[in-house]
């Protein structure tokens, strides 16, 4: 089975297509109009080991918040829709990673119900142009739409950049390992028999 979804989100305030496959090498163009949200995506594909691309045309200038947000939505029904039923997936995943001096840990259930917990506060406003408040903002629209548990923690780390990498960097691996296959895990890993 390929799980591979396309996403075509239009708003009045942003224009979004995006094609994902979980089973990938990080292959893709993202386009956002914003250079360091590409760079992030560019993080988190590679990390996750999915394909991804992504062209979003958005009201930038109003400001990021609509399209870093929308592409979140996006990317969250995307995983959802690519994973199906969810069957033989390991469903949890986890990574605490080293980025330089941050230390940031996320966790992943991929269960089909929506949490969300994020402590990694950026003390700047900026880096550089891109409004740092919106790393968190697009992934709880990601976790929502995802239908997943996402816990976001940072042990410790002062540069805004390195703490914003570390965050894409570390959900990219927990996701990497929700979604893999188990050899061991036939049918919905759950004991409800549903997820």
């Amino acid at each position: 089975m390929t799980r591979t979804a396309q996403i075509d989100r239009t708003t009045q305030e942003t224009q979004i297509t995006l094609r994902l496959s979980l089973d990938g090498s990080g292959a893709g163009q993202r386009q956002s109009g914003i250079g360091f949200l590409d760079h992030m995506l560019d993080l988190l594909a590679k990390h996750a080991a999915i394909d991804l691309d992504v062209q979003a045309a958005g009201d930038l200038h109003v400001d990021q918040h609509h399209t870093a947000e929308d592409i979140g939505i996006a990317l969250g029904q995307a995983v959802d829709r690519a994973l199906g039923d969810r069957a033989g997936i390991r469903r949890y995943g986890h990574f605490t990673l080293p980025m330089d001096e941050c230390l940031v840990t996320a966790a992943i259930d991929l269960g089909g119900r929506y949490a969300f917990e994020y402590r990694a506060p950026i003390a700047a406003e900026k880096i550089g142009n891109f409004d740092s408040e919106l790393i968190e903002h697009f992934w709880q629209s990601f976790a929502a739409n995802a239908r997943c548990n996402l816990h976001v923690l940072l042990h410790y780390g002062r540069n805004g950049h390195h703490i914003a990498e570390a965050v894409f960097k570390a959900t990219a691996r927990g996701l990497r390992m929700a979604c893999e296959a188990d050899p061991r895990m036939h049918g919905i890993p759950s004991t409800k028999g549903v997820l």
